[in-house]
């Protein structure tokens, strides 16, 4: 006697609609929360503006130790320029095309590295020259500190 078959279920490949609607949900929700964000290319630039100025001012002030010779830095609203204070332009900075100005604090003020051939560094103001870049709904401090100065990010 022959033993009867089982009957065999086969499974099909592939999603149901309970997860393809699950992955358009999440879908949907990153791109209404991240994908803005990601296209703010204004608040990218002014982030690299930063970091390259905070850079820039480090290298500096290592050029103005090493060579012996004050450099001076000139920050207005529209930027940031590098001279050697006997003349002699080293670097500019200027703010991104689309956020300019991008310097929050009004006027001109400077800060000489290497002052008087001491080492130190002297701001126009006598005090830490804050340096504020800022644009739109970015915004970021930064502070040069007198005597020795140091240029860093605040918190």
């Amino acid at each position: 006697m022959a033993k009867p078959r089982r009957h065999e279920t086969r499974r099909q490949a592939g999603f149901t609609l309970v997860e393809l609607i699950m992955v358009i949900v999440i879908t949907g929700a990153l791109a209404a929360v991240v994908l803005p964000r990601a296209l703010d290319l204004a608040s990218w630039r002014l982030r690299a503006f930063g970091d390259e100025l905070l850079a820039q001012g480090m290298a500096l002030q290592r050029l103005a130790l090493v060579q012996r010779r004050p450099v001076v830095a000139t920050i207005t609203p529209g930027g940031v320029s590098f001279d050697y204070a006997a003349g002699g332009n080293l670097a500019s900075l200027p703010c991104p095309a689309s956020a300019s100005p991008c310097i929050a604090e009004a006027g001109t003020r400077s800060v000489t590295f290497n002052a008087a051939h001491s080492g130190s560094a002297a701001t126009s103001t006598g005090s830490a020259l804050p340096v504020t870049v800022a644009s739109g709904s970015y915004s970021r401090r930064y502070q040069i500190e007198t005597e020795t100065g140091l240029f860093r990010a605040l918190p």
